[in-house]
């Protein structure tokens, strides 16, 4: 059992497999039919996106409420390569694809239950009626955002502050300082977006 749990993969694809059979067996149960099934599709969609989001918002908040804060006050020459060469890269990677998980995750989900435009066009397509159309489209749009700056602000910027690859190495450190600045406030910026993001995506359905 400890070798087992000592390696992160066999964790994490052993516990996939044993959540995909008991939603395969809970689907059916519910359906009184064997899947896929309309419900084992949805339950399916929803299970992968709140996974996919817990991924992107976690290590979110990681960077805000942890790293960020914490690593200036390491010393630079405890600091080393250990950071940016290894944690911040492995770390950014689980970031920016979980956030590209969530986000297709969230948009199948909402095509599954046949209110993917109604969604996008914030309750404009159905003249404005249904209020949780609204609400959940607000929390969408916010989502994309948010996608949009991990994709094409926070992870451009920290290959340069990090020397991602040949070129990003060879920037001077004005460049690489600024370029962490910019990737920072887009961070904060997102951290700040999550709550209302949450709120409308959790509200849409308690509340209506």
């Amino acid at each position: 059992m400890g070798a087992f749990l000592a390696n992160i993969r066999y964790v994490a694809w052993t516990a996939l497999a044993v959540g995909l059979a008991f939603l395969l067996y809970v689907a059916a149960q519910v359906a009184n039919q064997p899947p896929p099934s309309p419900i084992f599709w949805e339950a399916l969609f929803r299970w992968s996106h709140v996974l996919s989001g817990i991924m992107w918002i976690g290590l979110l908040y990681y960077f805000n409420f942890v790293q960020i804060p914490n690593v200036p006050k390491i010393p630079e020459e405890h600091r080393g390569p250990a950071i940016s060469k290894v944690i911040a890269p492995a770390a950014l990677f689980w970031f920016r694809w979980g956030a590209m998980a969530t986000l297709v995750t969230g948009l199948l989900l909402a095509w599954n239950q046949n209110y993917l435009w109604q969604a996008l066009t914030l309750g404009a397509a159905d003249g404005f009626a249904v209020p949780r159309h609204i609400f959940i489209g607000v929390g969408m749009w916010l989502a994309v955002i948010m996608w949009f700056n991990v994709w094409f602000v926070i992870w451009p910027n920290q290959q340069k502050a990090l020397g991602i690859g040949e070129v990003n190495a060879a920037l001077p450190p004005d460049v690489k300082a600024r370029s962490a600045r910019t990737a920072m406030l887009f961070s904060r910026t997102n951290t700040f977006l999550s709550v209302p993001m949450l709120v409308a995506m959790t509200g849409a359905s308690t509340l209506f």
